[in-house]
């Protein structure tokens, strides 16, 4: 297998209590609608370099992007800013996809104090409403070109022909899908569903399909991932989007309850390991660095 670097384009890191950030999804009762309650996070009151740094060893890990995860803070730049002085310090995560309310009329305010952080590089909104088609969130969204930033989304099958067509009407601004499209289910149908739902995407060169979060799937499904598990939906998303505009990440530490970091890591070399030393590099580090500028 191929020893090239490993850039994880999806980390979340908190810090709690905070005096300024809040982490809704970490609190005692808060279920997560998909996963349930979340025992092993909510027992963690920090995460940040050093307990990542002590999970990655081995694992051949060059960068990171740590994504939008101070969710119910009063003002969302204040998580950029604590990640920024983490990177100023530490030199990790190296970039920052925040939050803010796309659908704001007042957006452009908040993006600009954001993107003042020099590691700031992209924006995830968990927005309200029928989004991908709402003219707010559009007019918020067209703001990205002017800032270069890119939007990373959280998209289920049954909406990504929405987020395809909005990928169209915006073609100078990247959009990445999150999970893979994060699948719900483990059966043929869904899988049948799920592989109608990515090829909305196909030929668009703004379009970037992040492989991250599998493990999700399998756990809702009452089982822990394999390599055989999740070899099919890695091979869907790589025949759909290519090797020019898929990248791995790890959803870490969420996908921590289904196995270990290093065995995640061996399982994506394992899958890419028939392609060539190019290829493999550029799905392991050098499409999210071009997506990322890091």
């Amino acid at each position: 297998m191929s020893d090239v670097s490993f850039v994880d384009t999806h980390v979340h890191f908190w810090e709690r209590p905070h005096p300024t950030l809040t982490w809704v999804w970490l609190e005692d009762d808060f279920i997560h609608p998909q996963l349930g309650d979340t025992v092993l996070l909510k027992s963690m009151k920090q995460y940040a370099i050093d307990e990542f740094a002590a999970e990655v060893e081995g694992a051949g890990v060059s960068k990171a992007v740590h994504v939008q995860a101070a969710i119910g803070s009063e003002d969302p730049v204040e998580e950029t800013k604590w990640l920024q002085a983490m990177i100023d310090r530490t030199g990790y995560p190296l970039a920052i996809v925040g939050d803010a309310r796309m659908q704001s009329p007042d957006v452009e305010a908040t993006i600009e104090r954001h993107v003042e952080y020099a590691n700031f590089r992209g924006m995830r909104d968990f927005a309200q409403g029928d989004y991908l088609v709402d003219p707010d969130f559009h007019r918020g969204y067209a703001l990205l070109e002017k800032y270069n930033l890119v939007y990373d989304l959280d998209v289920f099958w049954e909406n990504m022909h929405k987020a395809a067509a909005m990928a169209a009407k915006f073609p100078n601004v990247i959009l990445v899908v999150d999970h893979a499209g994060f699948p719900q289910e483990r059966t043929a149908e869904y899988f049948y569903n799920w592989q109608q739902g990515i090829a909305a995407f196909r030929g668009m060169d703004n379009v970037y399909m992040k492989i991250s979060g599998l493990g999700m799937g399998d756990h809702m499904a009452g089982r822990k991932w394999t390599l055989d598990t999740i070899r099919p939906w890695v091979e869907s998303c790589l025949e759909v989007f290519g090797v020019e505009q898929s990248f791995f990440g790890t959803n870490w530490p969420v996908d921590k309850d289904y196995s270990t970091y290093p065995v995640l890591i061996d399982a994506y070399r394992e899958l890419i390991s028939g392609y060539s030393e190019s290829e493999q590099t550029a799905l392991f580090s050098g499409n999210a660095e071009k997506v990322y500028r890091i």
